[in-house]
Order: structure tokens, then sequence, then C-alpha cells
């Protein structure tokens, strides 16, 4: 990269950092005179992860917060709203926390880490202890405040009793944000205190956002949009801007537009299909956008080397557990067809419910689909009607993610039983093509089906290559490897037997037009012709103990011969 070149803001959710230290900046300052222009006490945008919630939160932070804030705005859109920013910019007193990090394995803990985000924003306002405009009485109860041993009544009420003591201060209504909101839930319903967590963030979201005369407003952000009769009891004045509203829907993720710029900057243009087909196909309200974290680590990859393939970053970033439970909820017949479908690049219909509970979410496989939805698994195609939603997968990378929890299934699933593992390879190590042939449709028949139809690529062996090395792996006594060096090529599958006797050659082929005869002799000339038995002979295994297999596969169907 030249070294004119901003650099990229990988990691980078704080505003000012951004701006000061020459970061890279995708625009999304406009959000300011959205959200003042369609105002709402409370508002709520969910988004999934890694979507720009913090940074956005961060940016409201700064642009609002008493002080002189206007350097970090310059050349932005928002500078161009003079009467806006004269009005609105450096006026109110903020309180911004995060509860992202709130993650505990009881509820004690929990709070205590609460106490920690509340008494690190309190530090913030220190100079309230040197207010005229405050009593005695209350500095004393600010000074509660930074305590770490605070009760758990007093944390409850902690927002609300800040939000006071700033308004008195400053003559002005103070702005709340809460980036995060439903994290603590998550951990809390991942490790057993859910009850206890709910009526928490209830009782903290009453005094912070129904109760409070000092508030201005307050933005919360999450993945989630969690049942209002859970913690949002009796709020009346909340507004949810999710993933189906048109609302501020490009504020969120970065737009082909946006996207095409970045990749004109770094001059890494021609990688603009690659990034598209693998990031971009999420459609919040009317707007299609690419995942931000994707776009920006996979600039910074290819800054690094132009031939760089794209990456799986959104996936490390969580354990995909939505997705594991998803998969492993799917073993019913109709449930099975229709994640083929979405894998195969086709969509499916579903009734989407946006509001539940933690305890709902994964109770059925009905709710799961909206779990998926929300969180960024699964995106929409066109204008829902009501409640119902037509369904993909967005991109190349989601259903990466699919596609490995389907395969790790399969794996865990294929030692519980011994004997068909037992009879599988001995029947190969023997010769038996046709009871190969009935225990590999058996298998076949009892996983889910994985088609490259989604990238129209030559390339659909790939999953039934994994099904087999996923059952041959199980067979911990044996020798296995996939696409090793042999003879003249490399050839799918290379196994050898315990006493290092026998040595096995397999070599797999899609029958594209269902013709499964001729892609066996294909892969049975492809043997030959690449001597793939090399690796074997050098070994010292005769040739009269190595074993020769074309397997061509067609959908849920295989044929197995031998030379």
């Amino acid at each position: 990269m030249q070294s004119h070149k901003k650099k990229l803001p990988i990691g980078i959710e704080n505003f000012a950092e951004l701006q000061t230290e020459e970061f890279y900046y995708v625009d999304k300052t406009n959000l300011i005179r959205e959200l003042l222009e369609h105002w709402a006490k409370v508002n709520l945008f969910t988004r999934p992860r890694r979507f720009g919630k913090s940074l956005n939160m961060s940016m409201l932070k700064h642009f609002f917060e008493v002080g002189e804030n206007k350097e970090l705005f310059q050349n932005t859109a928002i500078a161009k709203e003079t009467s806006l920013c004269e009005n609105y910019m450096g006026k109110f007193p903020v309180i911004s926390i995060s509860l992202k990090g709130i993650n505990a394995e009881n509820y004690e803990k929990s709070c205590a880490m609460a106490v920690q985000v509340i008494c690190a924003e309190t530090r913030q306002f220190q100079y309230l202890l040197e207010s005229e405009r405050l009593t005695e009485y209350d500095k004393e109860t600010y000074r509660q405040l930074l305590e770490s041993n605070m009760s758990e009544a007093l944390l409850c009420s902690s927002l609300k009793i800040l939000s006071e003591l700033l308004e008195k201060h400053h003559g002005s209504k103070v702005i709340l944000l809460i980036d995060e909101y439903d994290v603590p839930l998550a951990k809390a319903f991942e490790r057993g205190y859910y009850d206890r967590m709910v009526l928490f963030i209830r009782n903290l979201f009453e005094y912070a956002l129904k109760t409070n005369d000092s508030l201005k407003f307050a933005v919360l952000t999450g993945c989630m949009r969690i049942s209002k009769e859970s913690i949002f009891t009796g709020l009346n004045n909340l507004k949810v801007l999710s993933v189906t509203e048109v609302q501020f829907d490009e504020y969120f993720g970065f737009t082909d537009h946006e996207v095409r710029e970045i990749l004109e900057y770094y001059g890494l243009s021609r990688h603009y299909q690659e990034m598209k087909d693998w990031y971009d196909g999420y459609e919040f309200g009317n707007k299609e956008v690419y995942c931000p974290w994707d776009v920006m680590n996979y600039c910074d990859t290819l800054l690094s080397d132009p031939e760089a393939k794209p990456g799986n970053y959104w996936i490390n970033t969580s354990s995909n557990e939505a997705v594991k439970r998803f998969i492993q909820k799917s073993d019913n017949g109709a449930a099975r067809r229709e994640i083929e479908k979405l894998i195969a690049g086709e969509a499916i219909v579903k009734e989407i419910y946006q509001e539940l509970t933690y305890k709902e979410m994964y109770s059925s496989i009905e709710n799961m689909w909206s779990v998926l939805y929300t969180t960024g698994y699964l995106t929409k195609r066109g204008k829902p009607e009501e409640n119902t939603f037509s369904l993909v997968i967005p991109n190349m990378e989601i259903r990466k993610i699919f596609t490995i929890q389907i395969m790790n299934l399969f794996k865990e699933s294929v030692p519980q039983n011994s004997a068909r593992l037992q009879e599988f390879c001995q029947a190969l190590e023997h010769g038996q093509e046709e009871k190969i042939q009935k225990l590999l449709n058996e298998y076949l028949r009892k996983t889910i089906s994985i088609r490259d139809t989604f990238v129209k690529k030559k390339l659909k062996e790939n999953f039934y290559h994994g099904v087999l090395l996923g059952i041959l792996s199980c067979k911990e006594s044996w020798s296995v490897s996939s696409n090793k060096e042999s003879g003249d090529g490399y050839s799918d599958i290379l196994a050898e037997n315990e006493n290092g006797e026998t040595g096995i050659v397999i070599e797999l082929k899609y029958a594209e037009d269902g013709n499964l005869e001729k892609a066996c002799e294909e892969a049975l000339a492809q043997i030959t012709d690449k001597r793939y038995e090399e690796e074997f002979l050098e070994q010292g295994i005769t040739p009269d103990h190595i074993l020769k297999y074309g397997i061509a596969f067609y959908k849920k169907r295989c044929l197995v011969k031998k030379l």
C-alpha cells in the first residue's frame, strides 16, 4: 500500500480514533440527520454482528456530547447540515455504555461486571463533584455510583440517577446510548441464569428509559429484537428499527457503491466480483449491503497478498451456535430438503417472528428460522407479506458456515454406528463393489446434500469427497490422505489398511447429466492415466493388493466400480 493511503480500520470502533488517526471511513454520518428528523424517544437498532453498530454509536456520542466536536466531522456528510449542527452538535450530556463485555458464569459475576461498566462511565463526569448546581447530597449520590460494591438496587437505577445529575449540572436533557443490549441475556441463557438477568435488564431499562424525565432520547443496538413483554414491558415510546425496516437501511453495512469506492481507492477493483460473491447479498429494508468486517479484512489481506482468495472472516468472530443448533434439529426430511434448497442457492418461504425471548428462540425449528434471519445467516428477498418472508443464504461465506456445520454433524454421526462403519471399511478392503455402493447410498440418504449450484462451478464432487473422508477418518487404524500427489497427478483419496498390506485408490466424479456409468468410467480411466497407484508401489505394496475404485455421484445416488 502506498504511504499516502489511509489505513484500513480493522476492528476500530472509536469514531474519534478513526478520524484523527487517518483511517479510511465510509461516511455514515447522515444517520444523525435521519435520527433527528424521524424522532423517537427510544430507538432500537437490530443488526447482525460486525455490521458497524458500535462505530455508529461512537459517532453519535462524539456528535452530541458537550464539547468542541467540529474537527471530527469535517468533510463528512452531516457537516453540510449547518442548521442541524448548530442546534445539536456538542450540546448534550451523553451517557454511553456497552454491555457486550458482560459475559460471566453466574448472575452475581454478571452484576459485578455491570457495576464496572457503570463505574467506568460515571468516572467520565467527575467534574460533577465541583458543580455549583449540585447539592452535597447530589455529590454524595454521585460518589456512590463510583463504588464497586454498589447494591443491585442502586445498579438498576444508576443510569437514571446519573441522567438526573447531568441534567441538573448542564441544564439540558441527556442522550443515552446502550450498545449490544442483548449480550448479557444471550450469555445468561447459555449459562442458566436467564430469568434473573431478564429481571435485572427490565428494571435497568424501566428506570433509564421509561421513568426518566431527564432523558432527551435513547439509542440501543443489538443483534436480536427481544420480546417487548420480556424486557421492554410498558415502554410505549420504543421504536424498533430491524433489518426489515426501510428507515436507516443503508447505515449499517456497506452499499455496492461504497464497496466499489473502497476497492478503487486501494487499487483493488479487479477483485470486485469476488468481494460481491462472498460478502454481499444482505437485504436490509430496500438496500442490499455487504458485511463491513469482511470487506475491510479482505482488502487488508489483498494489500499484503494480491492473489489471496476470499477468507471466512465473519465466521471466526462467533461460535455460529445458531447454525449448529439448527442443523442438529433438522432431523426430518422436510427440514433437510429446505436446507438443501438454500445451499443450492434457492429461496424458501417461511413465517418470521422477530420478537422472541431467548427461551423461545431454540424451542422449535420454526422459531430458529427467525433466529437465523435476524442474526444474518439468512436474508430476505423482496418485500415480505405480513410475517411471510422469502429467505436465502446471502453469500458464499455464509454458505460455507452451513456446509461446515453439516459436515461436522455428519462426521459426529458416523462413529455412532460402529457396525456399519466396520462393514463399509471391510467392503472397501475386500473389493466388494455392490456392498460399498449400498452402504454409501445409505449414508447419503441420511445426510444433507450439498451441491455447488450456488456457484455454478464443476466442483460438485467436493461434498461427496468430504462425506467419504468423513467416513474413512473414523477408521483410526487406517492411514487416509486426500488430494495427495501420486504418479502424474493428485489422487482424490488414498487409504492404507492397518497392517499396511492393502492400498486403496478412490477417484470421485459428479455426474452432471445423471449418467453414473459414464462418470465411473471416467474416474477409473483417470486412475490409470495418472498412475495414482505409484504411491503404494513405492511403499512395497504389490499390485494385486492395490484396489482402485471409481465412484460416481448424482444427488443422493452413487455408483461404485472397481478396476
